[in-house]
């Protein structure tokens, strides 16, 4: 039967919110209509791709892949399709809601209380407990789990110059810098969050070099499988386009900085940690975030090997696509 693919990249902020009845932003609505086609890079033939302007999405594509695609459909044909199985660029209980009002059969989605097991899985801890497996040699990062306004007071005059983060959080937002200590802006921002989201999450501040990722899979019965590198470029730690490059080519780039032989065992030992804890809870893509940073010798860098997991499809996934699309060509 055949698979349902969705777009959704107004998803984390449909997980943070965790509403079923939930309205995105203006830019995560824009996003999605624009490049809700994407999909049909990876889709396979007879799978669908729900857009909400089927015409403009096959110019798009075309325009893009320089073949046609026929699988477009809207909401409204939903109830109609044979599908089996849908994969969306992250599930949240807003999409869920979205698919059973618009006729997708309840058993082909996931449950209120699958949901919320992948909700739990994307919240920052994880990636703070999986950086503390990650301590190999050439590596560096720390982070913490804290719950209240004066443990983050401490944390900032141990570490000095620190991140905090809210658990659930997008393309940057979420996200505050604090040098020393907190301000009365900075204490009612955290105050909101801890309110909203029970903790933060606060690590040192480090002197990036370069940013990039590993995207991975997940079989959902213990076995995650490294897809290739994600090479690309933030602003104000906005994501703002990816490279597209064979491995080799990517694996040189990063080379120019920490070996591949660190690479490699920190993608082994990031399949063998997720494995287990992804085991029976979570199917599908996931990326980790990673960077080259500054160390404390001059010349030197350190690789720190997990500064976000996204716990959905990604846009380095679509790198990984469009360049085997092109390779294949």
């Amino acid at each position: 039967m055949a698979t349902l693919h969705i777009f959704n990249p107004e998803h984390d902020i449909a997980l943070a919110a965790n509403l079923s009845n939930f309205t995105a932003p203006h830019a995560g609505r824009q996003l999605r209509h624009d490049l809700g086609y994407l999909p049909a890079i990876w889709a396979a033939p007879g799978d669908y791709v729900l857009v909400e302007d089927v015409e403009g999405a096959q110019m798009a594509f075309s325009r893009l892949m320089h073949r046609p695609f026929e699988g477009f459909v809207d909401k409204h044909a939903l109830a109609r399709l044979d599908i089996g199985h849908v994969e969306p660029w992250g599930w949240d209980l807003a999409l869920r809601s979205f698919l059973l009002r618009y006729g997708v059969p309840s058993e082909i989605v996931p449950s209120e209380a699958e949901i919320a097991v992948i909700r739990d899985l994307s919240h920052r801890k994880t990636a703070v407990g999986l950086l503390r497996q990650l301590g190999l040699e050439g590596t560096v990062g720390e982070s913490v789990v804290l719950e209240t306004p004066e443990a983050v007071a401490r944390q900032v005059e141990h570490w000095g110059k620190v991140v905090v983060k809210a658990p659930w959080s997008s393309s940057g937002r979420g996200i505050r810098f604090i040098d020393s200590t907190l301000d009365d802006y900075q204490g009612r921002w955290l105050r909101n969050v801890l309110a909203r989201q029970g903790s933060v999450v606060v690590e040192p501040y480090y002197i990036k070099v370069k940013d990039f990722a590993m995207e991975f899979s997940s079989d959902g019965s213990g076995s995650v499988t490294c897809l290739g590198l994600s090479l690309f470029h933030t602003s104000n730690g906005v994501y703002m386009g990816n490279i597209l490059a064979s491995e080799e080519e990517k694996r040189k780039m990063i080379s120019r900085y920490i070996s591949v032989d660190l690479l490699d065992a920190v993608q082994e030992c990031i399949c063998q940690v997720l494995g287990d804890v992804f085991q029976g809870r979570y199917q599908g893509p996931f990326g980790v975030d990673m960077m080259i940073v500054n160390g404390k010798s001059n010349g030197i860098f350190l690789l720190h090997p997990c500064v976000e997991i996204n716990l959905r499809r990604t846009m380095g996934h679509v790198a990984l696509a469009l360049s085997s699309q092109s390779r294949s060509s």
